[in-house]
């Protein structure tokens, strides 16, 4: 029997991911649950966190990259007093500590992490060492040795401390692993740490407030799961929007450069629509916009 190919459907569809599975798992059941013929996913959290996934469908998957850039915010709950393979509770207890920190130790040591510094990943994480993946070597029983990597952390605070834990919020940019963050800060403190739970509450644009409950992708039928599919353009804000004219988005639609209204500096990447749809992210020319991605809908 022929593979079916599913439905040209396009979109963003927020889930709020629940713990205990994977955010490919999460993508294909979006994906079976709409016959989507093609799907994708802006930025993975591990197996046990919970909060935003933003699931990309169709043509909105041109937008993933945009959105995997954008700034994303946690609120997490560190432990104190052990350190653990995975850096989650999930893992075997490597070290041990006593002592513990007092709210004002804590609150000290949080500038330390943020602006541009310096991350050494988990051992446990999808960081590719020779071609694979980092968790797969550390299963084996390898010893995996990453080097540290650049993060941006626009805020890292602290919201609540108790005698054996701590709840924190950050505010971090592209590749940056929150579990490194709590063994990192553990470290510093002199106390050990991991995580014990983590939710994604916002990536750029998307919020958790305005996902959609998981299991609804189980229960609910087609054409409800699809009342709930966020156009294209709402994975864009960040870039300043071109209205094209109608020969434009002729020419837009066609690879070509093409006329718009609007204002932008000359160079800038902007997204262009017309009739209120999408139609292509490009660069501003001065009148003109060259297309990079084009949208077929």
């Amino acid at each position: 029997m022929a593979r079916k190919k599913g439905r040209d459907i396009s979109g963003w569809l927020i889930v709020d991911k629940p713990a205990g599975i994977g955010s490919t798992d999460v993508v294909g059941r979006v994906r079976w649950a709409l016959d989507a013929k093609k799907a994708g996913h802006a930025g993975t959290l591990d197996p046990d966190a919970t909060g935003v996934l933003a699931v990309a469908l169709g043509e909105a998957t041109k937008t993933v990259p945009l959105l995997t850039e954008a700034l994303k915010a946690y609120d997490f709950t560190v432990n104190w007093g052990a350190e653990t393979t995975t850096d989650d509770a999930t893992g075997e207890v490597l070290r041990r500590a006593d002592s513990r920190p007092d709210p004002q130790a804590i609150r000290d040591a949080l500038p330390g992490f943020t602006g541009d510094i310096m991350q050494v990943p988990p051992a446990f994480s999808a960081v590719k060492v020779d071609g694979a993946r980092a968790y797969d070597l550390a299963r084996d029983g390898e010893a995996v040795q990453l080097q540290p990597r650049p993060l941006y952390v626009d805020e890292l605070s602290l919201i609540e401390a108790r005698s054996d834990d701590a709840d924190l919020h950050m505010v971090c940019g592209k590749g940056g692993y929150v579990r490194a963050i709590a063994r990192d800060l553990g470290r510093e403190l002199g106390c050990l740490g991991h995580v014990a739970s983590l939710r994604r509450v916002w990536s750029g644009p998307f919020e958790v407030a305005d996902a959609v409950p998981f299991d609804l992708i189980d229960r609910a039928n087609q054409a409800e799961i699809e009342t709930r599919l966020l156009p294209i353009q709402s994975a864009l804000t960040d870039l300043a929007e071109m209205r094209a004219t109608e020969q434009g988005a002729l020419r837009i639609r066609n690879g070509n450069p093409g006329q718009v209204l609007g204002q932008a500096e000359f160079g800038e990447i902007v997204w262009v629509s017309h009739e209120a749809r999408a139609i292509c992210i490009g660069r501003y020319l001065g009148g003109e916009v060259q297309p990079d991605r084009v949208f077929n809908l």
